[in-house]
């Protein structure tokens, strides 16, 4: 009599462990501007620690401060700067009540793009690291959907002299 089953165990199953985020990048000396920014207990997740999505809205906020201190146009009817890629290390937890300090730093300017690094760090503490990464932003016609050369005022800002 034959049998197709054996009394020998199954393979064990190996677990996937999640892989380390990647060591933080070189950056430029300084940043090229730094916002502070408040967590608002509203930005918490039921595990009180700020919630990952609001991370994205904290380098808005920094970028959009950043723009404001830009002399000169950087967007008008022709040309706005839109959000095309994104990626964020998570180091750390930020738990309330925190003040965080948003670095910005210009990684790279192309033909209508600017590559934006960051890192949130805590701003009484600056050698806790909370997150970093990237952005890329690019700066497009709104009635076309086509890219357009990156304003004059935003290569002023962004490699000053």
């Amino acid at each position: 009599m034959s049998s197709s089953t054996t009394d020998t165990p199954a393979p064990a199953r190996r677990r996937k462990t999640a892989e380390p985020a990647p060591e933080a990048p070189a950056l430029p000396a300084g940043p090229l501007f730094t916002a502070s920014i408040g967590v608002r207990w509203r930005d918490l997740d039921a595990f009180n620690h700020v919630n990952n999505s609001n991370y994205l809205t904290y380098l808005e906020e920094a970028r959009l401060q950043w723009l404001k201190h830009v002399p000169g146009p950087w967007f008008d009817e022709e040309s706005m700067p839109v959000l095309a890629a994104s990626e964020i290390n998570y180091r750390f937890p930020i738990e309330w009540p925190a003040q965080l300090h948003v670095e910005l730093f210009c990684l790279r300017l192309g033909n209508s793009s600017m590559t934006i690094g960051h890192r949130i760090v805590d701003a009484e503490q600056p050698e806790k690291l909370y997150s970093d990464g990237h952005v890329v932003m690019v700066w497009m016609n709104p009635h076309t959907g086509k890219p357009v050369p990156l304003p004059q005022a935003i290569r002023d800002a962004a490699m000053p002299d």
